[in-house]
């Protein structure tokens, strides 16, 4: 789409034809529209062509007269704003060419830094003019990198606040999303701030005083949103890492619950084998030196051995069960004509 505007009564007016001292605007240009405008401003090809490749690194340039500024500007994307693969912004070139009295700028894709431009500079500063008004646009690029940055700082603590509450992947997720669009912001403003240097170190420009405090203006903002980025950027890798630990921890915490637990399932099982091994020890011995009273005394054995063996497993949840009652349950069933023995005194000798 190209856009052309000339400087009348004070103002930039919207028109369908070239003039002397216009801005031309082209955001996805077709080819009809790139080479109605080279024809018209006799620029060099790449001029034109380079701002497209959304890899161009901010450069300055300068080639018979033209001049050509590659700057990288903020770019909200849009889209559903709960998907967590979906970047929140990122950064594309914005190509600047000078020639004559007219400005030529283009992307693409549309911008928000051109239609912010042009609402607040409509009565400021003619085309006229080409290094105020490149100036002025790469003011504006800065002022929307800081307002892009307020907005992620305050939807991370959004999601940070969230994370208090319950960890959730998709809180992560989405916040990795914002530090990668920290990271292209922090790297874009790096090398704006190369390239805002360069320009006010260079001659083929000819500043003026007035031109010169625009480009100040300029440089102290785009030094200004690289601080806030770099800061919100460690802010905000420090935060993912305090979360990775957190959740290192309680994996650990829950790890040592289940094998407690293991421990406590398997000893329980062990110590609930014993006493019917040691029944069936008891019988073995029995049947060899009894043959004959063998069976009746290795039934009365395994089930007082088996008794024990519950109130073993009651004393352990009852420390304090008294000694008698295990003496009454290891006494074996009396007559009323047997002799009383002790509940601890060896078996009668049998007689065959």
């Amino acid at each position: 789409m190209m856009t052309i505007y000339k400087w009348e009564n004070g103002g930039l007016k919207e028109t369908v034809e070239f003039c002397e001292s216009c801005w031309i605007n082209l955001a996805e240009p077709t080819t009809a529209e790139l080479e109605r405008v080279l024809s018209f401003s006799q620029v060099p090809r790449d001029f034109l062509t380079d701002p497209l490749d959304r890899e161009e690194r901010p450069r300055f340039e300068s080639e018979d007269g033209f001049h050509l500024v590659i700057v990288h500007v903020p770019l909200p994307v849009r889209g559903d704003e709960d998907d967590e693969s979906v970047l929140p912004y990122e950064t594309l070139p914005l190509g600047v060419v000078l020639f004559g009295q007219s400005v030529i700028t283009i992307c693409s894709q549309t911008t928000p830094v051109t239609n912010a431009f042009l609402d607040q500079i409509r009565r400021v500063c003619p085309p006229g003019e080409c290094n105020r008004f490149m100036f002025r646009l790469l003011w504006h690029a800065a002022v929307l990198f800081l307002r892009y940055l307020r907005d992620m700082h305050a939807k991370i603590e959004d999601l940070e606040d969230s994370l208090h509450e319950s960890i959730s992947n998709e809180v992560l997720l989405k916040l990795l999303t914002y530090q990668k669009s920290l990271v292209y912001f922090s790297t874009s403003l790096k090398a704006d701030n190369i390239l805002i240097n360069r320009l006010d170190h260079a001659r083929q420009l000819s500043l003026s005083e007035d031109d010169s405090d625009t480009l100040d203006d300029a440089a102290v903002e785009y030094q200004q949103a690289l601080e806030t980025a770099t800061i919100h950027a460690n802010i905000l890798n420090g935060t993912l890492d305090t979360f990775a630990s957190l959740i290192n921890n309680n994996l650990s915490n829950v790890m040592k619950y289940m094998t407690a637990a293991t421990i406590l399932l398997d000893r329980g099982r062990l110590k609930g084998d014993d006493p019917p091994r040691r029944a069936d020890r008891h019988h073995e011995r029995l049947r060899h030196e009894h043959p004959v009273a063998a069976p009746g005394v290795s039934a009365r054995l395994r089930g007082s051995v088996g008794d024990l063996g519950r109130l073993r497993g009651r004393h352990h949840r009852h420390p304090l069960l008294p000694l008698q009652e295990a003496r009454l349950l290891t006494r074996p069933p009396q007559s009323p004509d047997s002799p009383i023995h002790s509940p601890f005194s060896p078996l009668p000798h049998l007689t065959i």
